[in-house]
């Protein structure tokens, strides 16, 4: 069994490829994803004050083994860590100014509502296996065992507008507290 919530020694970070430098001040897209409440979230219509929208490859599961050589894809391991700490911060995130706080994959939601309920998540997550949003705001994705996913970048929306990126991220079980600390800096 792999234990999923914290991270092997000597993983690789990734690199900035520039990826994401153009999403800054983007309007963000109207288009609607499945949450795991079963309700659907437009990300173009999130409404007023900041969402923080963190975008990951794929979280583990205690049954299911992860893609073959995901240790050494700079920036894949750590998607459940990562969540963890957005749960574990989540009052303190609303605290300092997010109106809402949502984790994004492009995993189906009936697995992420499994990842949900195990974790006891505060907030929703929402599926987005055809990676849409990646198609429309150019998010930078990779492939690995036959499989395209997100690389990890959380966006700060505000008004539905792309107010600030975090990427690339690592390591991404302190993540949650980069967020934080940036909104605490960042007040509205």
């Amino acid at each position: 069994m792999t234990d999923h919530t914290s991270l092997p020694a000597g993983l690789p970070a990734p690199e900035d490829d520039g990826a994401a430098e153009h999403l800054p001040g983007m309007r963000v897209p109207h288009l609607e994803l499945p949450a795991t409440d079963g309700a659907t979230v437009d990300l173009g219509a999130l409404g007023a004050g900041r969402t923080v929208l963190y975008v990951y490859p794929l979280t583990g599961r205690p049954d299911t083994d992860l893609p073959e050589g995901w240790d050494s894809i700079p920036g894949a391991r750590g998607c459940t860590a990562e969540t963890c700490g957005f749960r574990d911060h989540h009052s303190s995130l609303l605290a300092a100014g997010a109106a809402r706080v949502y984790g994004l994959s492009s995993q189906d939601t009936d697995y992420q509502r499994e990842l949900t309920e195990r974790l006891h998540l505060p907030f929703q997550m929402l599926s987005d296996v055809a990676r849409s949003l990646a198609r429309t705001l150019e998010l930078p994705t990779f492939t690995t065992s036959g499989l395209t996913l997100y690389k990890r970048l959380t966006l700060i929306i505000r008004d539905d507008v792309i107010e600030h990126v975090f990427y690339p991220i690592f390591p991404p079980d302190r993540h949650a507290d980069q967020v934080l600390a940036w909104l605490s800096d960042n007040p509205l």
